[in-house]
């Protein structure tokens, strides 16, 4: 079994590009894009050194929130404020943190930030730990805000609790409580018991949103998937083109074939690096509880291209309810050409109906989104 060494944990099927075969493509590949502000010279592994004042919010007004399991919390708008800040730096390290999830800290002291941080990848310091050094000595009695509630236990870093006690921080603010039930809660407690002040639920939507792959990987066992961002006519035919913002220049990809016992393997595709999964029957669930074994949190399948193999996985998946989100792009396009094809799912029992829809302009096009019901 081969396997080609990429950084991207994301998994794309695509029925275009190795017929007869289905398979897995994974690039650097970002659904939308995000600012870009965070992630320059500055940045190294998830250290940020550049230091910069942020001027203090004139808005004082408390707003209530609360996270079932902790305790009703009560922040400002300040605290939004740099909650926010962490989520654009955890973005920065967007594809690369599998299995782990994506995370950004910042340090707050008399209303500048002193330091921040994100976690860069797996095995990696995390995120609290980078924006601790970058603070030094100013982390005592600042506030530390992180997307997602920090460790208390030895992995392959130690607890990011205990660098947080060390740092003599006064008061820690959390994004949302971690789902993975080795952490869940105890990061909290251990801070609240060592006497740091810790508010949890801060912009939680929005950080529950960042790492949605990670919180159904943990709930579930499965990697998310997700039917990928595909272009369409505004007559309903698919297109071969994406819009601005879904791919990269610098993209990485990682391939793996998964066919079935009775297919013949292709001996130039292994010289190339590519692993070759053999099953005795192709379904989803079986990929996805490979691809669930193999650390990975999200699958995309792509329905470009024309394999009616890969439309009835597709109709298989939906019925199974082993479908989570859905992505496509309009563009205002009449296409009649005859290599197009109609998105045609013919044998479903029933419909299926999505709720969170969100649409985005992006460019010429608009981006719809929605999960499934």
């Amino acid at each position: 079994m081969h396997l080609q060494t990429l950084t991207q944990p994301t998994y794309i099927l695509n029925s275009s590009s190795f017929l007869p075969y289905s398979c897995f493509i994974v690039p650097f590949q970002p659904v939308v894009p995000y600012p870009k502000c965070v992630y320059d010279s500055n940045f190294k592994n998830g250290f940020c050194s550049l230091f910069k004042r942020v001027p203090r919010l004139l808005t004082s007004s408390r707003t209530h929130g609360g996270l079932i399991g902790i305790r009703c919390e009560s922040f400002t708008d300040e605290d939004r404020f740099y909650m926010r800040r962490c989520v654009q730096l955890a973005k920065t390290a967007i594809g690369c943190t599998s299995p782990n999830p994506m995370v950004g800290c910042v340090i707050v002291k008399d209303g500048n930030i002193v330091g921040e941080g994100f976690h860069p990848k797996a095995g990696q310091p995390h995120a609290e730990v980078f924006a601790l050094r970058s603070a030094g000595d100013s982390s005592e009695d600042a506030t530390a805000y992180v997307s997602l509630e920090p460790c208390n236990h030895y992995g392959r870093t130690p607890p990011c609790t205990e660098a947080l006690i060390r740092a003599k921080v006064k008061r820690v603010v959390v994004g949302m409580v971690d789902p993975n039930p080795i952490v869940a809660s105890k990061g909290v407690e251990r801070l609240r018991e060592s006497g740091i002040d810790v508010t949890v639920g801060v912009e939680e939507e929005l950080c529950k949103n960042l790492n949605e792959a990670y919180i159904h990987r943990m709930l579930t066992g499965k990697p998310f998937t997700m039917l990928s961002r595909y272009s369409l006519s505004v007559n309903g035919r698919i297109l071969s083109q994406l819009g601005e913002g879904s791919t990269q220049s610098e993209a990485a990809s990682q391939v793996i074939i998964f066919t079935a016992g009775d297919t013949a393997l292709n001996t130039e595709l292994a010289q190339q690096g590519i692993e070759t999964v053999v099953f005795d029957q192709i379904s989803l669930n079986t990929i996805l509880d490979y691809c669930g074994c193999q650390g990975f949190c999200n699958v995309l399948l792509d329905i470009q291209g024309d394999c009616d193999d890969l439309l009835e996985l597709i109709e298989d998946s939906l019925e199974q309810g082993l479908l989570q989100k859905v992505m496509m792009e309009v563009f205002p396009l009449w296409d009649g050409s005859e290599g197009s094809s109609f998105l045609a799912l013919k044998n479903l029992k029933r419909s299926f109906r999505l709720k969170k829809l969100k649409s985005t302009k992006v460019k010429d096009s608009v981006l719809i989104e929605g999960y499934f019901c």
